[in-house]
């Protein structure tokens, strides 16, 4: 049998109350916009998909009449004909929506590796209407023993009826399926990766370089050379490529334990590269005990197969190949399954079953478990993080990351880790670099990675100086906002709602929110713009289309303000993205120094000036946290040019968070007697309540038109004269509607017209 730890807690059957069965078909009561219809054959076993159905029971009345069955709950009239959910009346909208007629906003896909660009994207649970059909026909069932099997026959489908209340439908689905898990807060920072056969001294003297240059990383990834690959014929006698493996390779780490140890000594979590097809071969430190386990004599040296369909195979996998190295200090792995979709086992992927499996066994610790692996699939959500694969270095990838991203939340899949400058091929271009580390810093995972080559390293100093200076910003800029994302994890799990989601999520009605396709929000507070586009050579600067909803938005970083609703070209210099915080916005950062990942106990708070509130979530970093959260709320009010600042006293578990901290609080977008609005909290008690006032403050004002004309058009690379002529026809411009007006008769490169066509937009 399978060990207690591997076998999932699933409930699958429903209560009695919520089913009914005309002839052979059953209908499941799961909401009032959602419902299950099987037909021919039932089952109460979980699937790969669904997990859960056992809820209380609505108001579910079913009528049938010739090949048409009518359920009608409190929410949606469901129509299912020949068997087979066919349409749905929403309700809350008053419009029957039929199921094959709907337009599905895609979701994502298993693997970007080789990609140049975009690819097509499987369709996820959200359509533009927000009627969704989930055949879940097809997958594989969990037994009660934790084993995947195969299904009898029949359908099984699942009817989604949220209108273009899109989150809700991912909220549905995540509680029939499971919740996302507590991503740990260690893997939020900066990751350092790379295919190359580092010696021991070189992965120790290049994190020593990090740290000595001032650049936080919070996780130590070894690809797999960690394990023998070469001259395994000439040390062995074994004839391998050495694809797969689990023993240290000791030319590279003479005392692997010692390596783990100096890693965890600089706050570093660590993860290795793992092949598991090949299984186990003879010459591996442990084989003969995976061998006796598994019922081989291990005289014969025959290899230990890889089988998805054997308990002892699963559970030696596990107890004797990696659970000595997770003592040692390795804290998760990273699955690089490669090698298709068939197994041992009919039907089952050895994918969704290795992300299964490892997810299950690394909690047995008490620890957050977190693996890094590719999608497999609706459900795959259970098991994060993503790793994208291996995608090309150049703008086409680039610009369709953010959008990938993004949309994946449409599959109730959260949680990507892309190679951040892309993995191989292309071209070198430092622009490139630096715009990728940016969406980086504002995507989930922070991941750099790159193939086996000398000339690829991505370490930032391999840049042009200006390049280096900046991406050592971000760097540290992503480690600093840790609290903020851990905070949208927690969120993430508790109430449903991604970290980076597309903007038709916030805003359905808006026919503009769904064509930003690589605009996104980036958690509660942040709206976020990637550019992924060169830079403008006339101007230097980067240019995106942007939607700029209702309200007032401030860029975080330049504090130009926008009120919308409206679409705009966003310009920025090539260190800077967009990032705009709403009205009232508060963004969390870690003042801490170093690169540890601990409850901060000092704090930096950006916010802008308006009446809103944000809650800090933290927690005890284990599998327990959910009774160790601590809460802490901020809030802001502003009003008369008086703002006032004020921070709660701690809620929940306290002995997870320093005793006493000390909180810099800016407000971005106000002035006071010319000086920035600054407010410092000293040595608070955080079972104690502070707040404070400023008052006679204004908000920043933009420039004038003529001095926005003189900054613009100086920046222009244009010879002199030319410019001298188009500066003649926009200098008498006075006023804004004067420039909007002028604009119309002067021919201007796009970008310059774009840049002076951005002021008119700001506040």
């Amino acid at each position: 049998m399978l060990k207690e730890s591997l076998i999932a807690k699933t409930q699958g059957k429903a209560n009695s109350e919520q089913i009914k069965i005309i002839d052979d078909v059953r209908i499941t009561y799961l909401s009032p916009y959602l419902i299950r219809v099987e037909a021919q054959v039932f089952t109460d076993l979980a699937s790969q998909t669904v997990w859960f159905r056992q809820f209380e029971a609505g108001r579910m009345e079913v009528t049938a009449k010739g090949n048409i069955i009518t359920v009608e709950t409190d929410g949606a009239v469901f129509t299912v004909k020949n068997k087979k959910p066919y349409s749905v009346l929403i309700k809350d909208t008053g419009k029957t929506e039929i199921f094959a007629k709907q337009k599905n906003l895609k979701g994502t896909c298993r693997t970007l590796d080789m990609v140049s660009g975009p690819t097509r994207l499987d369709d996820g649970l959200i359509t533009e209407n927000g009627a969704y059909l989930l055949d879940d026909s097809n997958t594989l069932l969990l037994d009660d023993k934790g084993r995947f099997v195969q299904r009898e026959g029949g359908r099984d489908y699942y009817a989604f009826a949220y209108g273009k209340n899109y989150r809700e439908t991912i909220r549905a689905f995540y509680a029939i399926s499971s919740p996302v898990p507590v991503i740990p807060r260690y893997a939020l920072g900066v990751w350092w990766s790379r295919y190359h056969a580092y010696t021991q001294q070189e992965y120790l003297d290049l994190m020593a370089e990090f740290k000595k240059r001032e650049i936080p990383l919070t996780v130590a990834t070894v690809d797999m050379d960690w394990h023998w690959v070469h001259s395994i014929k000439e040390k062995f006698g074994v004839s391998y490529n050495g694809w797969t493996g689990y023993s240290w390779n000791t030319d590279l780490f003479p005392d692997y334990k010692e390596f783990l140890k100096k890693l965890k000594d600089e706050n570093l979590h660590v993860t290795l590269n793992l092949h598991p097809a090949d299984g186990v071969h003879c010459y591996e430190d442990m084989y003969e005990e995976m061998a006796k386990a598994v019922g081989i004599d291990p005289k014969t040296k025959k290899k230990v197969d890889f089988k998805c369909g054997s308990d002892e195979f699963w559970n030696a996998y596990f107890d004797i190949l990696h659970k000595p190295y997770e003592r040692d200090g390795v804290d998760f792995w990273w699955i690089d399954w490669q090698q298709g979709k068939k197994s041992d086992v009919k039907g089952l992927d050895p994918l969704p079953a290795l992300n299964h499996y490892h997810t299950l066994d690394n909690a047995e610790d008490g620890r957050m478990p977190m693996i890094l692996s590719r999608y497999a699939g609706l459900g795959s959500h259970r098991y994060p993080l993503g790793f994208s694969g291996d995608t090309f270095i150049n703008w086409k990838t680039l610009n369709f990351q953010p959008y990938f991203t993004a949309n994946s939340a449409n599959a109730a899949y959260s949680w990507w880790s892309h190679d951040i400058g892309g993995h191989h091929f292309g071209y070198k271009d430092d622009d490139l670099y630096l715009r990728w580390l940016e969406f980086g810093v504002f995507s989930p995972i922070l991941r750099l990675h790159s193939t086996a080559d000398q000339l690829l390293g991505k370490e930032p100093w391999k840049y042009r100086s200006e390049v280096y200076r900046s991406a050592k910003y971000w760097f540290n800029f992503r480690h600093r906002l840790i609290p903020y994302i851990f905070t949208m994890d927690h969120r993430t799990h508790s109430e449903g709602i991604a970290l980076c989601e597309p903007m038709y999520y916030s805003y359905p009605e808006s026919p503009i929110a769904y064509t930003v396709k690589n605009q996104y929000m980036f958690g509660s507070e942040l709206l976020c713009c990637p550019i992924t586009q060169p830079q403008h050579r006339e101007i230097n600067m980067g240019s995106v289309c942007a939607y700029i909803p209702k309200g007032r938005w401030v860029d975080i970083f330049t504090g130009q303000a926008y009120n919308g609703e409206k679409s705009v070209v966003l310009m920025r210099e090539l260190d800077t993205i967009p990032v705009l915080a709403r009205e009232g916005g508060i963004i969390p950062l870690s003042a801490d120094r170093g690169n540890g990942v601990e409850n901060p106990k000092c704090l930096e708070i950006w916010t802008m000036s308006g009446n809103g509130e944000f809650t800090l979530i933290e927690d005890n970093s284990k599998t327990s946290f959910a009774e160790h959260i601590c809460k802490t709320k901020f809030s802001i009010e502003y009003a008369n040019g008086k703002v006032k600042f004020t921070i709660g006293k701690a809620e929940g578990d306290t002995s997870v968070i320093p005793a006493a901290r000390s909180y810099r609080v800016l407000v971005k977008d106000l002035e006071h007697d010319g000086m920035p609005v600054v407010m410092e909290f000293n040595d608070c008690d955080v079972n104690s309540e502070y707040s404070q006032e400023v008052d006679n403050t204004a908000r920043v004002t933009k420039p004038s038109v003529s001095d926005a004309v003189i900054n613009i058009l100086s920046r222009w690379q244009e010879k002199t004269p030319v410019k001298r002529c188009k500066y003649q026809k926009l200098e008498k411009c006075k006023t804004e509607d004067e420039l909007a007006q002028a604009l119309k008769k002067v021919r201007l490169p796009k970008a310059v017209e774009f840049a002076l066509k951005e002021y008119l937009a700001q506040e």
